[in-house]
C-alpha cells in the first residue's frame, strides 16, 4: 500500500498556510524520502483536495452538487469561476470548506489591474483562495519584471488570511521558465504555484511537480492539477511534493476509484 512522505503530509495538514511561515511540503521530493507509518486509504486525500469546477457551461445545480460533495467528504475546498464564489460561499457558510476562485482564468492575458479588480470582488463574494493565472505571453518574451508585478497586482488585492496560489502553466514552459516562474512568484508573495489551469495540452506531471518544489523549497505550497484522476495519481504527487491537489474526481478519488477524463 502506497505511503506519504512523512514532510509532505505535514504540509497538507497545515492546509496551505505558507504565508503563516508553516511548512507546506518537503524540502526534497524524491521517491526515496522517509515513509509516514500509517499507509495511507483514500478518504484521508480529502484535506488535500480542492473540489473543481471551472466549465464554462457548469450549471447552477452543477455547483451545488459539488458544494454539498465538499461539505460530504470534508475537501479542502470548492474552486469555482468567480460568478459562483457568492452562491458556494452561501452553500458551504459555517462548515470548514473554503472557496477557492480562479482569476484571469484560463489565458491570464488580461491586464494586471483586471486581475485585481477580479480578485478583490472575488474576496468580498466570500473566496478565501485564489488561483491566478500567470501572464504566459509576458513569461515567454523574459519580461520578468511584468510577470512579477502582474502577480503583485493581484498579491495586493489579497486580503489577510487570504491565500494565493499562482498557476504557471507548465504544459507551455521549458524546465529553466518553470524554475524562473517559480521564483518570481515566491518573490512576489505568493503561497503557492500551481502546475496548470487543466485547459492546456497536458496537466500535472510528477517530473514537474518535483521540479516546482525543488525551486520554491519547503516553505510554498505546490498544487498539482489537471489529470490527477486516481488515488495513486494523487499519491505520486503528493510523495512528489505536492501539498494541494485540484481535481474534479475527488468523490471518486476519496472512493478509490479511477476516473477517465475531466479536470
Amino acid at each position: 500500500m502506497k505511503r506519504l512522505g512523512g514532510d509532505a503530509e505535514a504540509g497538507a495538514s497545515a492546509g496551505g498556510a505558507a504565508g503563516a511561515g508553516t511548512t507546506t511540503g518537503p524540502v526534497e521530493a524524491e521517491p526515496n524520502d522517509a515513509v509516514v507509518d500509517i499507509p495511507i486509504i483514500p478518504s484521508d486525500l480529502a484535506k488535500f483536495i480542492d473540489h473543481t469546477l471551472l466549465k464554462p457551461e457548469a450549471t447552477t445545480e452543477q455547483i451545488d452538487k459539488i458544494c454539498s460533495e465538499a461539505k460530504e467528504h470534508k475537501f479542502y475546498s470548492v474552486c469555482v469561476n468567480t460568478s459562483w464564489v457568492a452562491r458556494c460561499a452561501r452553500k458551504l457558510q459555517g462548515t470548514g470548506v473554503k472557496v477557492c476562485a480562479v482569476v484571469g482564468f484560463p489565458l491570464g492575458a488580461m491586464s494586471g489591474r483586471a486581475k485585481n479588480f477580479e480578485t478583490r470582488h472575488a474576496i468580498e463574494d466570500g473566496a478565501r483562495e485564489i488561483d491566478m493565472v500567470i501572464n504566459v505571453g509576458a513569461l515567454k518574451s523574459r519580461d520578468f519584471k511584468a510577470v512579477e508585478e502582474d502577480i503583485k497586482w493581484v498579491k495586493r488585492a489579497c486580503t489577510r488570511n487570504v491565500i494565493l496560489k499562482v498557476i504557471i502553466e507548465t504544459a507551455l514552459l521549458a524546465d529553466e521558465e518553470k524554475v524562473l516562474v517559480c521564483q518570481i512568484a515566491k518573490n512576489a508573495g505568493a503561497d503557492f504555484v500551481k502546475t496548470s489551469t487543466g485547459f492546456s495540452h497536458h496537466g500535472a506531471t510528477v517530473k514537474d511537480v518535483r521540479l516546482m518544489r525543488r525551486t520554491v523549497g519547503p516553505r510554498l505550497g505546490v498544487k498539482a492539477a489537471g489529470g490527477v484522476r486516481s488515488f495513486d495519481d494523487a499519491v505520486d504527487m503528493i510523495r512528489a511534493g505536492a501539498t494541494r491537489l485540484g481535481t474534479s474526481s475527488g468523490v471518486k478519488i476519496v472512493s478509490g476509484e479511477t476516473v477517465e477524463g475531466g479536470y
